[in-house]
């Protein structure tokens, strides 16, 4: 019997999804729970698993945008799963070709006629003269763009001086473009970016970090860490733990603002942006304040794998009352983050750099990270967004007394 496959509700706010590729084709044999598509709603790309095994028939394209509940396909559950005859088709049809390929044979092809024009051409056609190829090789063009004046169609000397391209004349390499649809998730961000950028009265303050401290305690501990919990010691746990630390100092910046009210959270969801697949995720450590580092970076971890892996639920993107962005990973010197609505502030963490520092009255040198918190100033002010910061500063340059109680192996769980 036809079985109607309809989309599920992805998460309680989806009443639409996009239909981002068919992973099968029309009336392919599909088995129970096997992947069938890839589905983009305004928050993350699911997998369709099929309900049963049979013949498949597609209701919908890929790029139709279709609403929760609707039926994308039927299923025929009491098709036979094709088999046997599969052998014998192909023999057949090798058959066929192997007589169809001796026929070509035996018939008698016509002599061509021989192309009075293609017959003046030599060697020398189209070929430049040693001064040509020069002039030619520094101008960066090619001898297949210039027709020869001498003798057999030569490419001489002044054919190459008079063939210079003027300004603005394409040159010989690839001006090949692409249209390609954006996903519905990539839109979305694109959305809430642009909404983010004006409807919020975004400012950027900047500092620097001395990261001397926790290289020293990762490279004293990153091993025993690693040996006991088998995750390693990173760099997400020392500024996790540091912004938890900070918003408890300053709890306007764990606020978001809601009409002519403000709503300040007792709790720290931190959302940490992560590259996926599909572009930019942002899922999130919930009550980050009661995590010690082994449990961040398990987190972490966790959060990592499933979004690389495109299996991040919408559930797990949901909320957030602050974020934080790396995009030292990538090589960022220096950036502006952009506040990841409806939350009123964001920290962007960037490379590390030895760079010249002035410590305890002498110049040495020192990894650097610089740190930058963008922030929603209709309810966070300078000093609130400037002591945050000051005081995330100040934790991971002196993490074992502000983040461990002075007591390195207990926080670290070793």
């Amino acid at each position: 019997m036809p079985l109607e496959m309809k989309v599920p509700s992805p998460g309680e706010s989806i009443t639409e999804v996009e239909i981002a590729s068919w992973l099968v084709a029309d009336g392919d044999y599909v088995e129970k729970d096997q992947a069938i598509a890839e589905v983009d709603s305004d928050k993350a790309t699911l997998e369709l698993p099929a309900e049963a095994s049979g013949i498949i028939t597609l209701k919908a394209e890929e790029g139709d945008t279709v609403a929760v509940g609707e039926v994308v396909c039927i299923i025929d559950t009491d098709a036979k799963k094709p088999g046997g005859d599969k052998e014998e088709a192909s023999k057949e049809k090798k058959e066929d070709d192997s007589k169809k390929l001796e026929a070509k044979k035996q018939t008698p092809s016509k002599p061509s006629t021989p192309n009075q024009e293609q017959d003046k051409k030599t060697y020398a056609t189209g070929s430049p003269s040693p001064a040509a190829k020069k002039i030619l090789d520094e101008k960066g063009m090619s001898s297949k763009e210039i027709k020869g004046s001498g003798r057999d169609g030569r490419i001489t000397k002044s054919d190459a001086v008079s063939a210079a391209p003027s300004m603005g004349t394409p040159g010989s390499g690839s001006r090949g473009s692409e249209r390609k649809k954006l996903s519905m998730l990539r839109r979305k961000v694109a959305e809430r970016l642009v909404s983010a950028k004006n409807e919020t009265a975004m400012l950027t303050t900047f500092n620097e970090v001395d990261m001397t401290a926790i290289f020293e305690l990762r490279n004293q501990y990153k091993e025993q860490f690693k040996e006991k919990h088998g995750v390693g010691l990173g760099f997400m746990s020392f500024f996790t733990l540091a912004v938890v630390r900070a918003l408890e100092l300053y709890p306007d910046v764990n606020s978001m603002i809601d009409g002519d009210y403000m709503i300040t959270y007792d709790f720290k969801d931190i959302s940490i942006a992560v590259s996926g697949p599909k572009g930019l995720m942002v899922p999130v450590i919930r009550n980050a304040e009661n995590l010690s580092f082994r449990g961040v970076e398990d987190e972490v971890k966790r959060l990592a794998i499933r979004a690389r892996d495109g299996q991040i639920t919408v559930d797990e993107m949901t909320g957030g009352t602050f974020t934080i962005s790396n995009g030292g990973v990538f090589g960022s010197m220096l950036s502006t983050p952009i506040i990841n609505p409806p939350q009123s502030a964001i920290l962007g963490m960037h490379n590390i750099v030895e760079r010249a520092i002035v410590r305890d009255g002498g110049i040495v040198v020192a990894p650097v990270m610089y740190v930058a918190l963008s922030y929603d100033h209709r309810i966070i002010d300078g000093r609130e967004s400037v002591g945050f910061l000051v005081a995330v500063k100040e934790a991971l340059e002196n993490p074992e007394e502000l983040l461990m109680n002075n007591n390195v192996k207990h926080a670290l769980e070793l």
